[in-house]
C-alpha cells in the first residue's frame, strides 16, 4: 500500500501497529479492522482493509499514474499476478499462520522456517514461470509501467531475501525488482515489509 501511495504521489500519515506485541488483536484496533490485520486505509470517504482493495480504490480515486493497465487483458494479467502474491503466497507465510504453527501446532523454529520457505519458494517459482511463459518483453510484470503486480512483487522479494532465499535464482523477478527499486516511489516507500516471524 505504501508503494501505491508513493506512486500516486499521495501524502499520508502512517499509524504503526505493533504486530509482535499483539496490538492488532486488541479491542480498540478491532473496531478499525474486525479481522485484526494490517493495513487499513482511511480518508474522508472510507475505512478500508485488504491491500488489493485499497490499491484499486486508490487507482480509481487517483487515476494518474494508473496501477492497472489500459486493456482488459492486461488488467486481468496484472490482477492475476497480484492475487498470486496476495492470496496464495503471503497468507501462508504471514504472522497469523506462523503464530498458529508456533502456538497451536507447537512447531519449533526450524519447522516453522521450513513451512515459510516452502510456500515462499513455491510462490516465487510460479511467479517466475508466469513471467517466463508470458514472453512479453515488458520492463515490468505486465507492461512498460509499474502496475499493481509490481507493487505486490517487490515486498514479497524483500521477504524472500530476509529469509535467506537467493532471489537471483529467479532472474525475471529479480530484473523487474531492480527496475522497480530504481524508481523514486519504491525507494520512498521503503519497499520492504517487516522480517518474517521466527
Amino acid at each position: 500500500m505504501r508503494i501505491a501511495l508513493a506512486l500516486k504521489g499521495l501524502d499520508y500519515k502512517a499509524v504503526p501497529v505493533a504486530l509482535q506485541d499483539g496490538e492488532h488483536l486488541e479491542a480498540e484496533y478491532r473496531t478499525v479492522n474486525p479481522q485484526g490485520l494490517v493495513p487499513v486505509y482511511s480518508d474522508a470517504q472510507i475505512l478500508l482493509s485488504q491491500s488489493l482493495a485499497i490499491i484499486e480504490y486508490l487507482d480509481e480515486t487517483h487515476p494518474q499514474p494508473p496501477l492497472l493497465p489500459a486493456t482488459p487483458l492486461e488488467r486481468a494479467r496484472a490482477r492475476q499476478f497480484a492475487l498470486l502474491v496476495a492470496s496464495d503466497v503471503q497468507p501462508l507465510t504471514g504472522l497469523r499462520v506462523m503464530s498458529y504453527l508456533r502456538d497451536a501446532c507447537r512447531l519449533d523454529v526450524a519447522a516453522r522456517r521450513g513451512w515459510f520457505n516452502h510456500w515462499l519458494m513455491e510462490g516465487l517459482d510460479a511467479l517466475e514461470l508466469w513471467l517466463t511463459a508470458a514472453e512479453r518483453g515488458t520492463r515490468y510484470c505486465v507492461s512498460d509501467e509499474p502496475s499493481i503486480a509490481d507493487v505486490c512483487l517487490v515486498p514479497q522479494l524483500a521477504v524472500a531475501r530476509r529469509s535467506g532465499i537467493d532471489v537471483e535464482e529467479f532472474p525475471r523477478l529479480a530484473a523487474v525488482e531492480a527496475r522497480c527499486l530504481a524508481l523514486p516511489a519504491f525507494i520512498a516507500a521503503g519497499a520492504a515489509p517487516p522480517a518474517p516471524p521466527s
